[in-house]
């Protein structure tokens, strides 16, 4: 399919409110494309003012908004009428408070009601879906790098069996990630039988980077611990308790990238029907311990006093931290001509970030 211009007709972006989805907004106005933002209520100004501030600020583009339920069928048939392409960063996880099987069944529903619209409309031309890497990974050993070529369900054994449809309701982390694999197979499966559009997939890591809103320090999100260790707290603790592991192998990627790979990705001549883009770290840089981490943030917020990490002894950690998930964004570079912030600079305005909105 040829490549897609900004003159063809608007973008639509679902879950445009949210942490990716509002620097998708702002990455599309930036090159002059209007935006149809699809938003669950457009009266509550604390989600959306940003965005109606991006498009006052936007020269010779707009932005109009739009109310859309992801469970709702037909929810995006106005929102979508016209647009040649359709960015869905829209999802309706919210942090652990679904079981494993409605995070499995909600994520093929939304899904399905956003193709019917895009089917519908007759102009959409590419549907990119905000996938994650998740749908990716699978046990591998130490040090694997892990590219687009790799599926989440593949490796099974190293399961010891526990990689079965049956087990998708008792396991969270199975049933998301089967739940973003089996959606990209059946979008690109869709696309393909229906031949009026292309379905292409964006699968990001650990995403990090500067927010726009307040509301964008989701709980169990990236950035929200990134906010733990610079206000003191060791990595996993919230509220006194530990929510997660404490210590982990961060792979990290700027919000402001993924944005730009998903408009990237609408408007290539290379990507095709089921084409999928790891978003994760530019190089080794991007790939820090915890300990690695605190450590480079600590130099670069020097003011802070405290900045938490791991439990240490003598400078290094106290205990190991298993050498993985290794994996870089080669190809969103390589086919999309993705160019992306440094490491420093993605931390820098983090930190900033939370700063400048009262957080820190």
């Amino acid at each position: 399919m040829s490549k897609i211009n900004k003159q063809d007709g608007p973008v639509a972006v679902t879950g445009a409110s949210g942490y990716i989805g509002s620097r998708i907004v702002e990455d599309l106005l930036g090159q002059g494309n209007d935006v149809h933002a699809c938003v669950r209520d457009a009266s509550n100004v604390k989600k959306v003012d940003h965005l109606v501030k991006l498009g006052k600020d936007a020269h010779n583009c707009d932005v109009q908004l739009y109310e859309g339920d992801l469970f709702e069928k037909g929810s995006y048939d106005d929102a979508f009428s016209g647009c040649i392409s359709v960015i869905h960063a829209g999802a309706t996880v919210g942090f652990n408070r679904e079981t494993p099987q409605e995070v499995y069944d909600g994520c093929f529903t939304e899904n399905e009601h956003v193709v019917e619209s895009v089917k519908k409309s007759g102009s959409v031309k590419r549907l990119v879906f905000t996938s994650s890497f998740a749908a990716v990974a699978h046990p591998r050993p130490e040090g694997y790098i892990f590219t687009e070529e790799d599926w989440c369900g593949d490796n099974v054994e190293a399961y010891k069996g526990a990689w079965t449809e049956e087990n998708i309701s008792k396991n969270r982390d199975i049933a998301y990630a089967m739940a973003k694999a089996n959606t990209e197979k059946m979008i690109y499966k869709i696309a393909e039988d229906d031949g009026n559009f292309e379905a292409i997939s964006i699968n990001p890591l650990h995403v990090i980077g500067p927010l726009m809103t307040e509301n964008h320090n989701q709980f169990f999100s990236w950035q929200f611990f990134i906010w733990q260790l610079l206000k003191g707290n060791n990595f996993g603790l919230w509220d006194g308790k530990q929510v997660r592991g404490d210590r982990m192998l961060w792979n990290m990627v700027d919000v402001r990238d993924v944005a730009k790979a998903h408009r990237l990705a609408a408007e290539s001549n290379i990507a095709k029907n089921g084409s999928r883009y790891i978003l994760s770290a530019t190089d080794r840089s991007g790939e820090k311990f915890t300990w690695q981490l605190q450590a480079k943030l600590m130099e670069l917020f020097p003011d802070i006093e405290n900045i938490g990490g791991e439990m240490m002894d003598n400078g290094r950690p106290m205990k190991y931290t298993y050498d993985s998930p290794r994996s870089y964004c080669i190809k969103a570079t390589d086919e999309l001509g993705l160019s992306t912030y440094s490491i420093e600079d993605t931390l820098k305005d983090t930190g900033n970030s939370y700063i400048k909105i009262g957080l820190l």
